[in-house]
């Protein structure tokens, strides 16, 4: 099958030829002791990104437990005072 193009034929023998020398088994195989550093790091790494995910979501739960008792606190306080003022008013003014 001939191409009509002679420069697209001249570049892909080019790759042909130059693709083993790219990929040798040297550069492509590692050693074990080597999967087994990387490994670690790997391991090392994702239990790191997983304490940070911990740490900030306890952070976020602290603080909205912290601001949701701080408004039922303020709701309380509020809600018994004006019962205390009403109840105040009520015994004031006598039944007829």
């Amino acid at each position: 099958m001939a191409h009509k193009n002679p420069c697209i034929t001249a570049l892909f023998a080019a790759a042909l030829l130059l693709a083993p020398v790219s990929l040798t088994p040297r550069a492509v195989a590692q050693s074990a002791g080597q999967d087994m550093k990387a490994a670690g790091r790997d391991t090392k790494d994702a239990a790191k990104d997983t304490g940070r995910g911990v740490k900030k979501g306890t952070k976020k739960a602290y603080h909205a437990t912290k601001k949701g008792t701080k408004k039922a606190y303020s709701k309380t306080k509020n809600t018994t005072e004006g019962a205390a003022h009403g109840a105040k008013q009520g015994a004031k003014q006598p039944q007829s």
